[in-house]
């Protein structure tokens, strides 16, 4: 199982570079990109298989051993997230394709694109699977350097704008990763993640905290936790449909993940807990309530992608091994239904030329397909039973009531408040854009005429067809998240189970024992 490893990594660039060789086949490209995720997609469901039945996977690249070489580390989190990460890849890469075959390719560049999008899922795989700091950091470089260029294709005004954003938030943010990762090799002398963790004990408390609170910086901008979320807003919204719709799925949760393995395995002894606490509850207040204050369906998801990052935090600060199994299930359902949500609103863009819910109308009458498409993932981001968003901020609850403090309890009362919140926000959108007719717009524009200023209030575009391969797409992602609900039970098991051995921890030994097949 160990040679199945690398390939996660390693199909995807080979990909890349067929892609960028054949720069003007379309169709070898298509193909090239189809069999590279979806045989990333089979090789981590077999590894998820086997990590979560043997045990972790661990291999040493270049026949160097642990831990002085590359280690790539596979455990039933990582595994998961990869199977995860690929599904969308594939899904959004379908979309793409349908946009692409109908608007001949003018907002998604084949020759640029394809290539692109494949370095971006190998940077993702590879953060996942890291075994060290200096090979996460590299995850991230891979990614951010695709982000780049897919965040700005088309090349227009408001692209490049927030592009250079975009890019700026980001180099600062690899910037202050990068000074970490010096901070804690010369305290340590290593940055294999397992030697950190057995080594870290030995540091004052005052060095561990000063080393825990720069990763924390330089991954809550990646996560965007509030307050350094500030770009994300505006950087998002304006990429082509499926761009945004993997950014908002994956980019912000590799962050996340990165802080899962920070405040798991890294520090565990030196408590930041409070602190998160108080940082995942401005999160999701302050996230929510932009959302309510925006015209703009993209800018609304957008917020609603900050505010939910927050329960993330939330559940790695109750700190138990159930909260951490609850973020693992909650991250996994916010990046399967905040993905569809995304592509949902592409469709509502293509079909009606705007974003805007005050111009946007009749929908229901116009596109039912359409209306189902989106209702379905906005009502389970919103959590309404018995759908996984439900699901997920149960258990996250659950854990926190388990550990019964006041600050646990306040930190329910605003989880529940920003769920509410949160189908308040899509809700509306949902009754403006499909139930408002044609002809009907007087008394209900006076109530929401203060939505008038929101930004890109009254931006509009050319409406197009939806090709069928884009409907298909995004029903079978309203598909899978419909999965999540009906596979909970097994789903959540195997969340609890990861929660549970991140808890255990492992040690050089065990690494050592497990990477010893090269």
């Amino acid at each position: 199982m160990s040679a199945l490893v690398p390939l996660l990594v390693g199909i995807p660039l080979i990909g890349a570079a067929v892609n960028l060789i054949f720069g003007r086949r379309k169709k070898l490209q298509i193909a090239v990109s189809v069999v590279s995720l979806t045989t990333v997609t089979v090789l981590a469901a077999i590894l998820l298989v086997a990590v979560d039945t043997t045990g972790p996977i661990a291999v040493a690249i270049a026949g160097w051993d642990i831990p002085l070489g590359i280690v790539l580390y596979v455990d039933v989190l990582a595994a998961l997230l990869v199977v995860v990460t690929s599904v969308v890849l594939l899904a959004v890469l379908l979309f793409s394709i349908g946009q692409g075959a109908a608007d001949n390719d003018e907002d998604t560049p084949v020759s640029i694109f394809y290539p692109a999008y494949l370095i971006l899922g190998a940077g993702i795989f590879n953060a996942f699977i890291a075994g060290d700091l200096f090979n996460l950091y590299v995850g991230f470089e891979i990614l951010l350097v695709a982000s780049y260029v897919l965040i700005t294709l088309g090349s227009t005004e408001s692209r490049i704008r927030t592009g250079v954003v975009y890019i700026v938030v980001s180099l600062v943010s690899s910037i202050l990763f990068l000074a970490a990762i010096a901070m804690v090799y010369g305290a340590l002398g290593t940055v294999n993640m397992v030697q950190i963790s057995e080594r870290m004990a030995l540091l004052p408390q005052d060095t561990q905290t000063i080393l825990h609170l720069l990763l924390l910086l330089a991954f809550a901008i990646k996560a965007a936790v509030f307050p350094l979320s500030f770009w994300l807003p505006d950087s998002y919204p304006t990429a082509p449909a499926p761009v945004t719709a993997v950014f908002a799925g994956l980019l912000t949760k590799v962050g996340v993940y990165a802080i899962i393995r920070t405040e798991t395995q890294l520090f565990v002894d030196n408590d930041l807990n409070f602190v998160l606490m108080m940082v995942a509850l401005a999160t999701m207040i302050v996230g929510i309530l932009g959302a309510v204050a925006q015209a703009e369906l993209k800018r609304i998801l957008s917020f609603t992608l900050v505010s939910h990052v927050g329960y993330m935090v939330f559940g790695l600060a109750i700190n138990t091994p159930l909260a951490v199994g609850a973020t693992i299930y909650y991250i996994v359902h916010h990046i399967i239904v905040q993905t569809t949500l995304f592509l949902a609103v592409g469709l509502i863009e293509r079909r009606a030329g705007s974003t805007s819910i005050l111009k946007v109308k009749g929908l229901m009458r116009a596109a039912p397909v359409l209306a189902v498409l989106y209702f379905i993932p906005a009502v389970n981001l919103g959590g309404l039973p018995p759908f996984s968003g439900f699901i997920g901020k149960y258990a996250l609850f659950d854990a926190a009531a388990e550990v019964g403090t006041p600050v646990m309890m306040v930190m329910i009362v605003g989880g529940i408040a920003t769920s509410i919140l949160t189908l308040y926000a899509l809700m509306r959108a949902w009754n403006l854009s499909f139930w408002r007719e044609e002809n009907d717009s007087t008394e209900t524009m006076e109530r929401i005429a203060y939505l008038g200023n929101a930004p890109a209030a009254a931006i509009s575009t050319e409406r197009r067809t939806i090709p069928r391969i884009m409907t298909a797409a995004t029903a079978g992602m309203v598909a899978v998240t419909l999965a999540l609900t009906v596979f909970a039970g097994p789903l959540i098991d195997v969340c609890l189970r990861a929660g549970e051995r991140i808890a255990e921890g492992i040690t050089l030994v065990q690494l050592q024992d497990e990477g010893g097949e090269q």
